[in-house]
């Protein structure tokens, strides 16, 4: 009997729509040409590189010529922090962000510390995973430049209060950007509205391909080009555009726009029936993150008593995908930085299992986990020396 192959990993990223796909074959073949060309071939590929353009910016309420395609949102965060660093070098050298940010931009914050003396200020998070924004106003200098916080968290979900964040970087005339690689396509999220001035963005987190993003980049916000050696993107990021990629993250975005309010609410009841489920089912366990700002797809739990890759194994052997708070970085044993930041002790952080619904997920899904899930936990449990010295000291039944 076939394994049982259950996709519960939607925030790694999420497989190509078949609608996206087609999008993009008559440009791995037909339509080849280079967009810089002045040929037929060349102007077929900038039809399809400003049609791009066109539907990545209706999804955000932007306009098109903010938007600039990159590799992917860890491009578009570098790109971000060091554009406007080097930018605004004169004003000042001081970045605000948080505590529990996607390593694209705590890695390169340490970079413009280390290599160039920038100053970080890192903001605390409550319980949920929620800036404390009394802190981010006190901790605001006059050489404060960018203002730095993710619209949604990857690991658990958590929306931050965008247009608060925003508001208080407008008051100080500060750039604010956010990291909305989970946000955008599975969310609402109007530019214009938020008052966002800088915003990373993905195509395979909302079904289109890998190795392709965006950086909104507000009309008259400045900041040093990232890639040198060619005029595309209005000259701030050189190279030949990788058409087909592109193609596919335009129809991805269109999509998304067009599915949203449907998109969310099946997410959102999926989401509920797994979160209240497992609950149900499995003492000792707490739900990671916000329950009400929460992305409509995110399930983040932490399990008493044993650790996360001993979940991922046997799930895994059961045909589930998930993924565990505790392998935020290839190869490091340590907890999770988000969940350690939300206050959680490294014993209960190590026994983290994120779950995330996705377009493709059913109820059978659902099911399928709240059958087996359980019995996972049971069986960890039974070989943990934690689990017995609590049941010793009665702490557990």
């Amino acid at each position: 009997m076939e394994k049982r192959r259950l996709y519960m990993d939607y925030s790694a990223t999420t497989p190509i729509k078949k609608e996206v796909l087609d999008a993009m074959m008559p440009y791995l073949t037909d339509y080849f040409g280079n967009a810089s060309s002045f040929h037929t071939f060349g102007r077929e590929a900038k039809d399809a590189l400003d049609k791009a353009r066109e539907q990545v910016a209706a999804l955000i309420n932007a306009e098109p010529s903010e938007i600039y395609f990159t590799a992917g949102g860890s491009e578009s965060d570098n790109w971000t922090l060091e554009g406007v660093a080097y930018a605004n070098k004169n004003k000042g050298n001081h970045i605000i962000t948080s505590k529990i940010e996607h390593h694209a931009i705590l890695h390169t914050c340490e970079y413009l510390a280390k290599h160039h003396g920038f100053e970080i200020t890192y903001l605390d998070v409550d319980s949920e995973g929620k800036v404390d924004l009394k802190q981010l106003e006190e901790s605001i200098k006059d050489t404060t430049i960018l203002i730095s916080i993710m619209f949604a968290n990857n690991e658990i979900g958590t929306i931050q209060p965008i247009k608060e964040i925003s508001e208080i970087a407008k008051k100080h005339k500060i750039l604010f950007h956010t990291d909305a690689v989970q946000a955008t396509g599975n969310i609402p999220v109007d530019v214009k509205e938020l008052g966002i001035d800088l915003m990373s963005m993905s195509s395979h987190k909302i079904y289109g391909p890998k190795g392709v993003g965006a950086l909104y980049i507000r009309k008259g916000v400045r900041l040093h080009n990232f890639v040198h050696g060619g005029a595309q993107e209005k000259s701030k990021r050189a190279g030949t555009e990788n058409i087909p990629a592109i193609v596919g993250y335009g129809k991805a975005a269109e999509l998304a726009k067009e599915n949203m309010q449907n998109h969310v609410e099946t997410l959102t009841r999926l989401r509920n029936k797994l979160i209240d489920g497992v609950l149900e089912r499995i003492p000792y366990t707490r739900v990671n993150g916000s329950l009400e700002n929460r992305l409509p797809g995110n399930a983040n739990f932490a399990f008493q008593f044993i650790e996360g890759e001993g979940i991922l194994l046997l799930l895994d052997m059961l045909g589930i995908a998930g993924s565990s708070g505790s392998a935020c970085t290839s190869g490091s044993l340590d907890p999770s930085h988000v969940l350690l930041a939300i206050g959680l002790p490294h014993e209960i952080a190590h026994g983290s299992l994120r779950l995330t619904v996705g377009d493709f997920t059913t109820d059978d899904d659902i099911d399928y986990i709240l059958e087996n899930l359980p019995k996972v936990i049971e069986r960890l449990r039974s070989m943990s020396p934690l689990y017995d010295d609590a049941k010793k000291q009665g702490l557990v039944k």
